[in-house]
């Protein structure tokens, strides 16, 4: 992904109003808006490569893909199923999900 301007500069002032006419921070114009303070280009283009930066040292947290929240509690729900002692640890949760399943088995 590569940062753009306007991000970067709501970064920056989030109440930022401004019109940019261009899409390369070195060639555009900025208009500020409504009495926003103006922010310098250089200003911009660093908090671009410190927002990029950010981006990229989380990759992980995009690459992670979990079951769906259904799938990730059918999952403990079985696990009990097979341990008495998780059965009585979590006994409202583990009946209350076996009193589902029961009234409505898979066919």
């Amino acid at each position: 992904m590569i940062i753009d301007i306007t991000k970067a500069i709501l970064k920056i002032n989030p109440n930022a109003k401004m019109t940019i006419r261009g899409q390369e921070l070195d060639t555009c114009t900025i208009e500020w808006l409504e009495g926003t303070t103006p922010i310098s280009k250089a200003d911009i283009e660093a908090k671009m490569v410190e927002v990029q930066a950010e981006y990229d040292a989380n990759q992980y947290q995009r690459d992670r893909v979990y079951p769906s929240i259904g799938d990730q509690l059918d999952m403990l729900w079985h696990t009990m199923d097979k341990d008495m002692e998780l059965q009585n640890k979590f006994y409202d949760f583990y009946q209350t999900i076996k009193k589902v399943k029961v009234a409505h088995p898979k066919k």
